[in-house]
């Protein structure tokens, strides 16, 4: 087992504090469970630590939550692949949990808002991340304000802070691989629009503009196939996105030439 960082753990309503595990992460809680891949009804795996309780289950990970070491923590614990042989199985494990919590630390000395990482656990493949509590979703709170019938400018607010925190990340030439405004999080206040990201579980390095662009264009597709009538909010969120990134043009750039491929892919079925 691997001690990584001493901090908290993210929490938040939608899912156990925690980036998913590997191929994807989770919500209020910090990481999503699970990404693409069949999602078995078979019962959840016991919790790594007693006492933990089971707050998501997906394809990839089940997300717990409880108290590490008297800290609120979440704990992300990956599922093996049983049609993977088992010494494959244990290396993609160990590569991916590695780099979740490479990432979260570089996000956080980049000054990144992210979950603390406290322990990575190579036995149970699992790692125990700070838990937000109180916090929510991105995507749970813009279906309140849009529910709500109130003004909605301040979910314009919310995308200007949203192209900050992304334009901050990829300058630190990380991509997250999985976004989506489910593995964003507000801290509580929600007014204060104080966000933490989530879920770095197929997360990687890179600074090509083409992987920078993917990452945009997952986030874009997220958008319009989770929030109708957001157009201008992601366009708000591109714009200071451009303003704020200094390798915002050929990112840019290549997120054109993504949406024209996904277009013709779409024609062509």
């Amino acid at each position: 087992m691997a001690a990584v960082e001493a901090g908290g753990v993210y929490s938040g309503t939608a899912r156990a504090a925690g980036p998913s595990m590997d191929e994807p992460e989770a919500g209020p809680v910090v990481d999503k469970a699970g990404a693409a891949g069949p999602v078995m009804n078979e019962a959840p795996p016991p919790p790594p630590l007693p006492g933990l309780q089971l707050v998501q289950q997906g394809a990839e990970a089940c997300v717990y939550r409880g108290l590490f070491l008297g800290r609120a923590a979440v704990a992300k614990l990956r599922i093996p692949k049983r049609y993977r042989h088992p010494a494959l199985e244990e290396r993609l494990s160990r590569r991916r949990m590695a780099q979740e919590a490479r990432s979260l630390l570089r996000c956080r000395r980049a000054g990144i808002p992210a979950p603390v990482v406290y322990f990575v656990d190579y036995v149970t493949n699992s790692i125990y991340l700070e838990d937000i509590i109180g916090s929510v979703t991105v995507q749970d709170h813009i279906y309140s304000v849009q529910q709500s019938g109130n003004d909605s400018s301040s979910l314009l607010i919310l995308a200007e802070k949203m192209g900050e925190l992304l334009a901050r990340m990829h300058d630190e030439d990380l991509i997250h691989g999985d976004l989506t405004t489910s593995n964003v999080l507000l801290r509580p206040p929600k007014e204060k629009l104080d966000l933490v990201l989530i879920d770095f579980g197929l997360s990687f390095i890179s600074g090509l503009p083409e992987d920078k662009g993917v990452d945009l264009y997952v986030l874009e597709k997220a958008f319009l196939s989770t929030h109708p009538d957001t157009e201008a909010m992601f366009k708000t969120l591109l714009k200071t996105y451009a303003a704020t990134s200094k390798k915002s043009g050929p990112v840019i750039k290549k997120l054109d030439e993504v949406r024209l491929r996904g277009r013709k892919r779409s024609m062509i079925g």
